[in-house]
Parts: C-alpha cells; sequence; structure tokens
C-alpha cells in the first residue's frame, strides 16, 4: 500500500517542493490537511500514518499542484507551478477512458487513476502552463472528453493509488498505471477552443443535475426497457430520446447509452451470451462511432448491464 503511495508521490512532485495532502472521512464528516515537503511525506512514518488513517476510514487525497513554500492553505494563490493537467472521468469511465486513448488531439497520459469501477483521474505532466492557461485547457479536455466540468479548478485533489475510496462499499483499492514518462506543453493539447458562455453552461448543468438527484434518468430509463419490450427500434427510440432531452450537455452520447445499456440488459434477460450482445452492439453503432472507441463501448456497456441484472437478483 505504501510503496504504491510513496512512488507515486515521487514521480509527481520533485524534491524539495511543499504538497498538501488532504484527508476525509464521511462519518462522522471529518477533514484534515497537512500541508508538507515532499521528503516528510515520502518518510516511513508518515506513510504509515496515512496508512492508519484509510485503514480507518479516511480518504487520502494531494493536491494536483506544488504549493509555495511556507504557505499553509491550498488556495489558487498558494500555488507554486502547473504540474499537471488532470480530468475527472465519474461517468461511463470505460468508454470515455478508451476514446481517450485513441484520440489524436491529446498526447498518452502520465498517469490513470482507477478510483473506483469504472471511474478514472487521467494526468499530464506539462511545463510552461500559468494558471489561466491551465484552467481554460481543463475545460477543453472535460468537453471533449465527456469529463466532469465541475473538476477543473487550479488547486484540485487526487486520489493517492495504494489507499482505499470508501466512498463505495466495499471499498476499492485505487490503482495506478503510468503509460508515460514524457512532459508536455500546450502545443501537445489539439483541442478545440471553449468561449466561457459554454464553461458557465457546463457548470450549471452540473449543479442542476445534482439537485434533480436523476429522476428524469429514472424515467427515461422506464421508458426506454418498456418500449424496447415493446418491439420498438433502437434508432428511432435513441433519436427521440434524444430530442426530448435537450438540456442534457450531449443529448446523442446519453440517449445512444441509455438505449444500449437497456438493449443489453434485455437480450441477457432472454438468455443471449455475452459475445452476442457485443457484437449486436458494435453493429449497432459502427457508422456512428469511431471503430476503437465502438468495440470497448461494446464491452463496457455489456459488463454495465450485467452488473445491473445481478444487483437486482442479489438486493
Amino acid at each position: 500500500m505504501t510503496d504504491t503511495a510513496k512512488d507515486f508521490l515521487a514521480r509527481c512532485f520533485a524534491p524539495g517542493e511543499t504538497i498538501a495532502l488532504l484527508l476525509r472521512t464521511e462519518s462522522p464528516a471529518r477533514t484534515q490537511q497537512r500541508v508538507v515537503t515532499l521528503e516528510q511525506a515520502l518518510a516511513p512514518r508518515y506513510l504509515g500514518w496515512l496508512a492508519y488513517e484509510n485503514g480507518n476510514g479516511a480518504n487520502v487525497y494531494v493536491a494536483a499542484n506544488p504549493l509555495r513554500s511556507g504557505s499553509r492553505r491550498r488556495t489558487k494563490e498558494c500555488i507554486a507551478s502547473v504540474r499537471h493537467l488532470y480530468l475527472d472521468l465519474d461517468e461511463d469511465g470505460d468508454t470515455r477512458l478508451a476514446a481517450l486513448r485513441a484520440s489524436k488531439a491529446v498526447p498518452v497520459p502520465s498517469v490513470v487513476l482507477s478510483t473506483s469501477a469504472g471511474k478514472y483521474q487521467v494526468l499530464w505532466r506539462v511545463e510552461d502552463f500559468d494558471l489561466s492557461t491551465q484552467e481554460i485547457m481543463l475545460k477543453r479536455l472535460a468537453i471533449a472528453f465527456g469529463g466532469d466540468p465541475a473538476c477543473t479548478d487550479c488547486n484540485r485533489v487526487l486520489r493517492i493509488p495504494g489507499f482505499f475510496n470508501w466512498k463505495y462499499s466495499p471499498a476499492h483499492c485505487v490503482a495506478v498505471e503510468y503509460p508515460s514518462d514524457a512532459t508536455y506543453s500546450s502545443a501537445d493539447f489539439r483541442l478545440p477552443e471553449v468561449d466561457q458562455p459554454v464553461a458557465l453552461q457546463l457548470h450549471t448543468r452540473a449543479r442542476r443535475s445534482t439537485s434533480r438527484k436523476g429522476s428524469h434518468s429514472e424515467q427515461d430509463w422506464a421508458w426506454a426497457c418498456h418500449e424496447l419490450a415493446h418491439g420498438k427500434e433502437a434508432t428511432k427510440l435513441t433519436h427521440e430520446l434524444a430530442s426530448r432531452r435537450s438540456d442534457k450537455a450531449n443529448p446523442l452520447y446519453y440517449a445512444q447509452r441509455t438505449i444500449d445499456v437497456a438493449s443489453a440488459r434485455q437480450w441477457f434477460l432472454e438468455g443471449a451470451p455475452i459475445d452476442d450482445v457485443i457484437t449486436v452492439l458494435e453493429e449497432r453503432r459502427r457508422f456512428e462511432l469511431p471503430a476503437a472507441l465502438c468495440c470497448a463501448r461494446a464491452r463496457e456497456i455489456a459488463a454495465t448491464a450485467q452488473r445491473m441484472i445481478a444487483r437486482k437478483e442479489f438486493a
């Protein structure tokens, strides 16, 4: 556990840098922040304390960027330099990560954290970014790959691999991979420009979706299952649902996923083998999506539908 965390911190920060660690317990609600040097954080005794707190239910995070020497808080004014770009993939993570890996608009990620099943934090080590440029690029990444639009602030914290994510039961051990050792500049990210109104609209939608608790989505799901069970054509249902949900950031993407997951669930309930389900899902969207994304997406949707059925059976 601590070896994985130590390696991650040593890769992400340079000797002598000041970093911010955050420990958050959900029940009872408690937050601890520690601003320490990298060397202090890597000391066996300190890592042992983090492991002890994590073992007792505390989620462990580190700020993505180093702080100015002598800082006591994790504010924008305290950030010494921009070290990482990052992207939170909290919804449909496997499909969106596959699309990112296949894209030529961004370089190979420096770090991919698996924070829980189907959820990821993707990092790129960068240089020569100022805070303004970083936040603009974070918004572009979120829009291009369906990331969380609320996670685009420069003092964002990241989960530390090797520790448990206690947000779920059972707890998920955060895993890590390092696809690249390169350091990137802004020229390596070829993403379309985003104006401020679009960015504000994304934040508004994020807040709105949180307050609704997904009630509209539940209605859409029930409608999709009913229509498919009565033999309605998936393509027509997709376009109908997309036209009804113009409030979504990407109505077509939302409709495609809803209809395809509902279809896969129905096929499994009818006894179809998983290979057949994957093949049909790929064939359905092969003219709408890139080939690499289409294959990964079909497998992820089939796995999602299987988990839904399993949860229903053992609930």
